[in-house]
């Protein structure tokens, strides 16, 4: 039976990752991704703007030899993971480590693969800030290292707008509200707001001030910071040709869509 939530019962963080997050999917693909270019398994992850450290839970569900490092500045998602998404792991926890410090901080161990997810880099709203994080990545990562960023975009992408999407249970709706978005300067204001069954609404449970970044800026910027190599991975599509399948391979042409996902893989 569905859960039954409501805007008075329901926990923001639980809601965020039913709708935004597919941690295993996440991982499988850094990880596959990983091991096609480098040939072997990655050991070290670290996971920048970690939030619940959702992925760094999972990451270390695959072995003995997984270890993470999760960084976030603000305390409250932090504390709100360690009690549940790492607690339960059990022993195998201890192979997360939490740092509440800036993501531009460096790592204490070198990360194999190294990530920034659900576009939350896009914080840093300059050209000469984005450089500057993803030169301190590359200098960060270990010999072998790569560092992979998700990124949205598409017309869709930079107009004012409301999308709502419905939970496959029925339990509740997640709305994606791109509220103001100024095409000079490219920043943008952003909310999520979760809809109930009972007519509750839990407004602006998470709002974002970014810039919006576009898929070739932030390739060219990630080669000037001295990635050797950048792919962007483009999301297949359903046999109807019009709904994406969660599978992403490299390409380097992709479909005018009105909405994408992909990814930019650097490489050390």
């Amino acid at each position: 039976m569905a859960p039954k939530f409501t805007a008075k019962t329901a926990d923001k963080y639980v809601l965020y990752q039913r709708a935004v997050q597919s941690a295993d999917q996440d991982v499988q693909f850094l990880v596959d991704t990983y091991k096609a270019i480098r040939g072997r398994s990655p050991n070290h992850f670290r996971e920048d703007f970690c939030g619940t450290c959702l992925l760094s839970a999972e990451w270390v569900k695959l072995g003995d030899d997984y270890t993470t490092e999760s960084y976030d500045i603000d305390p409250e998602p932090l504390a709100w993971g360690r009690d549940n998404n790492l607690k339960p792991l059990g022993k195998i926890a201890e192979r997360v480590h939490q740092y509440e410090e800036d993501a531009r901080n460096p790592s204490r161990h070198s990360p194999d693969v190294r990530c920034a997810q659900n576009f939350s880099y896009w914080i840093f709203k300059t050209r000469p800030e984005m450089l500057a994080y993803f030169k301190g990545v590359h200098e960060d990562l270990g010999e072998e290292g790569i560092f992979v960023v998700d990124l949205h975009g598409g017309p869709e992408s930079i107009q004012e707008l409301e999308e709502e999407t419905e939970m496959d249970d029925e339990s509740f709706t997640y709305v994606w509200d791109q509220d103001a978005i100024n095409p000079i300067t490219g920043e943008a204001k952003l909310h999520i707001h979760f809809r109930f069954p009972d007519g509750t609404e839990m407004k602006d449970a998470f709002t974002y001030e970014w810039r919006l970044w576009g898929l070739p800026e932030l390739r060219e910027v990630l080669l000037e910071a001295g990635f050797s190599q950048v792919d962007c991975y483009w999301e297949g599509t359903d046999d109807d040709g019009e709904s994406g399948n969660g599978e992403f391979t490299i390409s380097t042409e992709g479909e005018a869509c009105l909405s994408y996902v992909a990814y930019l893989v650097g490489q050390k």
